[in-house]
């Protein structure tokens, strides 16, 4: 009989509106001392509003609050121990994330050096937290990284330009506020970069080789529901049924996920995203259909599965099929718009094959397998 292991220690709340009661949660989790909370952000959301509502609830609470909103993509350590000295200096007791997975990521890596001090490589690895984090709530911005139910962090060492995984249970979010309104204002771009991150999650979390009954439910519910609204959320803006399915997709994919594992596809564009300072689910989308072509022989069982979650024939085949016809509908641009510099190449591969992730992928992935994946996405020829 088939065992595993399925955790979600952050407490979930979804729906239009949930995202008012992030007062009322900060009560319940913060109560020594005066309360104030450090919101962390970005620029883009600051200026969009979307901090207005969450600003005015905490109001209504009589919950003080500053807000920290130097958060780019990419998030850097540096951006970390910045936001680290602002919440001693404010003397914060909280943190409330309003944004999408660099936000997230961010905070959870404020948290832990907001706790224990240090430099935020000392914790890049497995399990190396050595206890709880501040209080955490997430308010996700974006349906693309569900960094919300997730217990990693993802921030680029800014000497090295490598990305750092910062994965352990004890900085998952206490609280995920998941509400659609926040997504309702999301930019055509940003909806396709993050929707096919999610994307990109439900079937790796399905292809790779520690996933399980549970994360495999999700993975494909996720894959249906993303495959059904991404293009409507992307063209239509104020499509409610389309940024709600999308929103329900990206959490049930992170839920599968962090469940489970991603794979190849991460590890290369989390290799790129370092060294170019690429967008991340831009990155996912244009090596997700290469990655799949390349993995399909391994579990060509799966693939079928994938097909027909996406509205296909039960052919393993019709899986890349369906994922690149998706993405001409969405104008995803080849990788070449990228300028990977040849000389990269090789470097990008030894990153990849040293990333975290690696070990999960279906098929075996040598330095030279990814070489392959590099100069097969760069020439826009599907590899075998």
């Amino acid at each position: 009989m088939e065992s595993f292991t399925f955790s979600i220690p952050t407490l979930v709340k979804y729906g239009e509106g949930v995202s008012s009661d992030v007062g009322s949660e900060f009560a319940s989790l913060v109560s020594e001392g005066q309360p104030k909370v450090m919101i962390v952000s970005d620029p883009g959301v600051a200026s969009a509003g979307l901090l207005d509502r969450p600003q005015a609830y905490l109001e209504n609470q009589g919950i003080k609050f500053f807000v920290y909103d130097e958060v780019g993509p990419n998030p850097r350590d540096t951006t970390v121990h910045k936001g680290a000295e602002d919440y001693h200096k404010n003397q914060a007791n909280c943190i409330v994330a309003i944004g999408g997975g660099s936000v997230m990521d961010c905070a959870k890596a404020i948290g832990i050096i907001a706790t224990y001090g240090g430099h935020i490589s000392d914790f890049e690895g497995l399990d190396l937290v050595p206890g709880p984090i501040v209080p955490l709530i997430a308010i996700p911005s974006t349906a693309g990284t569900a960094s919300e139910v997730t217990f990693w962090s993802i921030i680029t060492n800014t000497e090295t330009h490598v990305k750092m995984g910062i994965g352990d249970r004890k900085i998952a979010y206490s609280v995920a506020l998941v509400d659609p309104v926040m997504t309702y204002s999301l930019p055509r771009i940003l909806t396709i970069g993050t929707g096919l991150d999610a994307l990109t999650h439900a079937i790796e979390a399905y292809t790779c080789n520690v996933s399980n009954p549970a994360s495999d439910a999700l993975a494909l519910k996720a894959i249906r529901l993303i495959s059904t609204h991404l293009i409507t959320a992307a063209e239509k803006a104020d499509d409610k049924a389309a940024r709600n399915g999308m929103m329900l997709g990206s959490l049930i994919a992170g839920l599968s996920f962090g469940n489970a594992d991603c794979a190849s596809v991460h590890c290369l564009s989390e290799s790129i995203g370092g060294l170019y300072d690429a967008p991340h689910g831009i990155l996912n989308g244009i090596l997700l259909p290469y990655a799949m072509s390349y993995n399909v022989t391994a579990c060509p069982d799966r693939f079928a599965d994938i097909a027909v979650a996406m509205g296909k024939n039960q052919d393993p085949n019709a899986s890349v099929e369906a994922v690149e016809e998706l993405e001409r509908k969405l104008d995803v641009p080849p990788l070449v718009e990228f300028n990977i510099r040849e000389e990269d190449i090789y470097k990008l591969a030894k990153m990849s094959v040293n990333h975290g992730c690696n070990a999960a992928n279906r098929r075996v992935m040598k330095e030279e397998d990814y070489v392959k994946l590099i100069e097969a996405s760069l020439a826009e020829e599907l590899p075998s």
